[in-house]
């Protein structure tokens, strides 16, 4: 039997966030194998690491129930906060070394700065989002900034428009309201399995250059306003951007299936 967690990240509160399972490996298995659990937890990422020889030290990947992804901030957050190290740990994955600290009750994660640049408005976009956009960006998302963050909350989209706009996934962000947060978003992936998504550490790399350029700070509160709600903290520093959040287990378990076949 394998160790398995489910944990709701970017919130303090249960059943919000962005839920997340992760599993304890002693080796990897073949990728198939990978795949069929995350379809099986139908969570929006299934996070597998395993444990190298170097101290605090670990290779980490991230499934959607229907592809494996570069780079997953809540799927961190959540592997992170099971492991339960003091200090900093290290996860070895596609999007390179990526850093955890855990500070207090949060955990901070060091990850790559996404840039993006000024894109043309696509008027499939308008009308799959059925709202106004008042500027694009483009990056690993696709970003349309809208009116106000009522008009974010307020979005209902046609997420089978949206799957032929960008091929990974659509970020619709606004400034945050007097007194809230600083920067508020949605952000909906329906081409890797995820209508949308609750609350996404990835999206941040993005939104927090591109609103830090244009609020002149380099640290910025965010709320991700989705059915179940999720806030984090976003430090932007050169090519890096820290996230700053809180983690909640809600299932602690095993895996009751024929251990795989393990290959180091």
């Amino acid at each position: 039997m394998l160790p398995l967690s489910i944990v709701d990240a970017f919130t303090a509160i249960p059943f919000a966030g962005n839920p997340a399972a992760v599993c304890r490996l002693d080796a990897w298995p073949g990728d198939g194998w990978l795949q069929h659990v995350a379809a099986e937890m139908n969570l929006a990422e299934t996070a597998f690491v395993v444990r190298r020889d170097e101290p605090s030290s670990f290779d980490l990947r991230w499934f959607t129930p229907t592809v494996e992804v570069d780079l997953c901030g809540h799927a961190t957050l959540a592997t992170a906060h099971v492991l339960g190290l003091d200090g900093t740990v290290t996860f070895h994955t596609r999007s390179g070394e990526l850093r955890c600290t855990r500070v207090g009750d949060a955990l901070e994660l060091d990850f790559p700065a996404i840039p993006s640049q000024p894109a043309a408005l696509d008027p499939r976009l308008v009308e799959a989002l059925g709202a106004q956009v008042r500027s694009a960006a483009a990056g690993s998302f696709l970003l349309a900034e809208v009116a106000d963050a009522q008009a974010v909350r307020e979005l209902r989209p046609d997420i089978g428009a949206l799957r032929s706009i960008h091929p990974h996934g659509v970020i619709v962000t606004a400034r945050g309201e007097r007194g809230g947060a600083d920067i508020v978003s949605r952000v909906f992936v329906p081409n890797l399995g995820i209508d949308e998504d609750p609350v996404t550490g990835s999206a941040h790399c993005q939104l927090g250059p591109w609103w830090a350029r244009r609020l002149g700070t380099d640290t910025l509160s965010a709320e991700q306003a989705s059915g179940r709600g999720g806030r984090l903290d976003v430090h932007v520093g050169g090519d890096r951007v820290v996230l700053v959040g809180r983690a909640v287990t809600i299932v602690e378990g095993h895996l009751r299936v024929g251990e795989p076949t393990l290959s180091r």
